[in-house]
């Protein structure tokens, strides 16, 4: 099963601040720790809103606004891809985060999984859903 872990913004990273050299070592070794345990897949840090935009689809229209956008409980800072045998496990992972001098939380959710779509995904569907993937990890 694949979690993405999503790094919930807070004050700081919404201005911009960038973690300290202790904050920074500490969870270098935490990803290390997990790339060696065979479950990180992917992981990065964003910037803040100010420097990002919300696109709406709906009515045959496309709106774009440019960030900042107000209220960071609702904003996104940074990510993980991880793989785990299960929801405990995962868990197991996000409560070993390190910790820094702010809080933060982080969002816990299962990736959907082709199987999970059902009869709709089509064996041509699936086909196509594979070359691309196979397609983006040559590109790796």
């Amino acid at each position: 099963m694949r979690f993405m872990l999503l790094l919930k913004a807070n004050e700081q990273s919404e201005a911009g601040a960038m973690p300290s050299e202790a904050e920074l070592a500490a969870m270098g070794r935490y990803n290390e720790e997990m790339v060696k345990a065979g479950v990180l897949l992917a992981g990065e840090g964003l910037h803040a809103s100010a420097r990002g935009a919300r696109v709406t689809f709906g009515r045959g229209r496309t709106k774009v606004v440019e960030g900042p956008f107000d209220g960071t409980r609702d904003l996104v800072a940074g990510f993980w891809i991880i793989q785990a045998k299960s929801w405990e496990e995962a868990l197991e992972w996000v409560k070993r985060c390190p910790q820094g001098e702010h809080e933060f939380e982080i969002e816990v959710r299962q990736v959907v999984e082709a199987e999970d779509f059902g009869e709709e995904f089509t064996p041509e569907l699936r086909t196509r859903e594979e070359r691309l993937r196979a397609e983006v990890a040559g590109k790796a």
